[in-house]
C-alpha cells in the first residue's frame, strides 16, 4: 500500500513521539509498503531549530522512508498559544503539500490542530484515502492536569478533541486508560478504536562499558546516580528533583541526581539548583551514548507534576526498561505511570512532589543492590515480553490494512 504519515515530530528528535513515528515508518517499509512522511523541522526538546536544517522545505531519505520536511513556526517560549500557532502553521503547510495519492493517511497527535486541518483536506478529497489517528497525548486532559487552563477550557478542548477524533476512520491509542477516556468521555465508537502500546525502539542495552561511561559523565564509583532522561517541561514537575538534591546535600547523602536532556524549563531549573553539588545537568546525548548513560546509572527516574494521571504515558519508560536498571516513579497513585510500574514490577512508586520520599527511596535501593538488580531484571523482562517492536509494528500493519480494506483501497 501507499501510506502517508503526517506528524510534526520525527527523527533525529531523540524524545517524545518522534522515535516511535520513525520506527513505525521504517517498520512499515520493511513490511513491503511505500511510506511517505510529511513532518516538521527538528526542534524538540530544545525548542530551537537543529543545525543543518534551513530553508522552506527539506527532503531526505531515512531508513527507506521518503521524509518531506516543511518549515513551520517554532516558539522559543512554548506556551499553549505559541504551541497552537506552531501546529496551525504546520497544518497550513500540510494543506498545500503533495501527499502522494496514498491509500491510507496516518495522523500523529500531538499535533492535534494540524491533524484537524489535514482531516478537513481529506474530507474534501475525491476518492479520499482512509484515515487513522494515532494518539500519544490527550489534549483535553493535559489542559487540566498540568494546570495550563481551567476546567471550562478543558471541557471546551474536550469538545474539539471529540469532533476531531470522531472524524477519523479509526483511532489508535497507546494505553487502555486512553481508550476508556476517548470512548466514555469523548464519544468515539468503541469499534473504531484500538490499543497498541508504544514499544522499545532502542536495540538491546550495552552490557559492558558502564565504568568508562560513569567516568566520562563525571560520576564517582560511590555515587548512587538517579538519572532522569528526556524532556524538562512543565508536566515533569522537576522542581521536586531539585529539592531532593538539596536534601541530599544537606544530609551528605551518596545520592546524586542527574537531569539529562532539554526543554522549556531547563534554564529555570538550573537557576533553582545553583550552588547544589548533588545535582548535574547534561545536554541530550546521541543514541549510543544515551543508552550507555541509562545503563551506567544506578536508578532511572520518572517524575511527574501532581495531578498528572491520564494525559500521557511517559515515552521514557520503554527506554528505561530496556536498560535493565530499576526505576523510581514519583507520580500520583492511580496514574497511568503508576500502573505501568506496577505491571512491570520494574520499579518503585513514591508520591509526586515529595522530595524526601524520593531521596529515601533512592537511598534504599542504593543500600540494597540485590533488590535493585531484581527490579532491573523485571523491567527488562517486561520490555522483552510486552514492549516488542516487531509485535507493535505488526499490529499497526494490521490496523492500516483494515482501514484500507474498509475503503476498498
Amino acid at each position: 500500500m501507499k501510506i502517508t504519515i503526517l506528524g510534526i515530530n520525527y527523527s533525529p528528535e531523540p524524545t517524545g513521539n518522534a522515535p516511535y513515528t520513525a520506527s513505525l515508518a521504517e517498520g512499515l517499509v520493511a513490511a513491503g509498503h511505500s511510506v511517505r512522511v510529511i513532518t516538521g523541522y527538528p526542534h524538540y526538546p530544545e525548542w530551537q531549530l537543529k543545525d543543518g536544517y534551513s530553508g522552506w522545505a527539506h527532503d531526505e531519505l531515512m531508513g527507506g522512508v521518503s521524509v518531506k520536511r516543511r518549515r513551520h513556526f517554532i516558539p522559543t517560549a512554548p506556551t499553549a498559544v505559541h504551541r497552537m500557532h506552531m501546529e496551525l502553521s504546520f497544518g497550513l503547510r500540510l494543506l498545500f503539500s503533495h501527499w502522494g495519492k496514498p491509500d491510507v493517511v496516518l495522523l500523529v497527535s500531538p499535533a492535534l490542530f494540524s491533524s484537524a486541518i489535514a482531516l478537513l483536506r481529506i474530507r474534501l478529497t475525491p476518492r479520499r484515502p482512509a484515515v487513522g489517528l494515532w494518539i500519544q497525548d490527550l489534549y483535553s486532559l493535559g489542559v487540566v492536569e498540568t494546570g495550563t487552563g481551567s476546567k471550562k477550557l478543558g471541557w471546551l478542548m474536550g469538545k474539539v478533541e471529540s469532533v476531531i477524533l470522531r472524524s477519523a476512520d479509526g483511532v489508535v491509542v497507546i494505553h487502555d486508560r486512553f481508550r476508556d477516556y476517548i470512548v466514555n468521555t469523548l464519544g468515539v465508537p468503541f469499534e473504531d478504536t484500538r490499543v497498541i502500546r508504544n514499544w522499545t525502539h532502542l536495540p538491546p542495552s550495552p552490557v559492558s562499558g558502564n565504568k568508562q561511561s560513569r567516568v566520562r559523565l563525571g560520576w564517582a564509583p560511590e555515587d548512587v546516580v538517579v538519572l532522569h532522561a528526556g524532556n524538562m517541561g512543565k508536566k515533569q514537575g522537576l522542581e521536586n528533583v531539585v529539592e531532593a538534591a538539596r536534601l541530599a546535600q544537606k544530609r551528605q547523602s551518596k545520592v546524586k541526581f542527574v537531569l539529562m536532556g532539554d526543554g522549556n524549563q531547563r534554564k529555570r531549573l538550573e537557576g533553582r539548583a545553583e550552588g547544589l553539588t548533588h545535582i548535574q545537568f547534561i545536554a541530550p546525548l546521541p543514541a549510543d551514548e544515551f543508552q550507555q548513560a541509562l545503563a551506567a546509572a544506578d536508578i532511572l527516574l520518572v517524575n511527574e507534576l501532581p495531578g498528572v494521571k491520564d494525559m500521557a504515558v511517559p515515552s521514557k519508560l520503554t527506554s528505561y526498561f530496556n536498560a535493565g536498571v530499576p526505576v523510581i516513579a514519583a507520580t500520583d497513585g492511580g496514574s497511568v505511570t503508576a500502573m505501568e510500574i506496577s505491571a512491570s514490577l520494574g520499579g518503585l512508586r513514591v508520591d509526586a512532589a515529595a522530595p524526601e520520599a524520593l531521596l529515601e527511596a533512592a537511598e534504599g535501593l542504593g543500600l540494597d543492590p540485590e533488590a535493585a538488580a531484581s527490579l532491573g531484571i523485571n523491567g527488562l523482562r517486561f520490555r522483552n515480553e510486552i514492549l516488542s517492536e516487531a509485535a507493535a509494528v505488526g499490529d499497526y500493519d494490521d490496523f492500516i490494512t483494515r482501514l484500507a480494506s474498509s475503503h476498498g483501497r
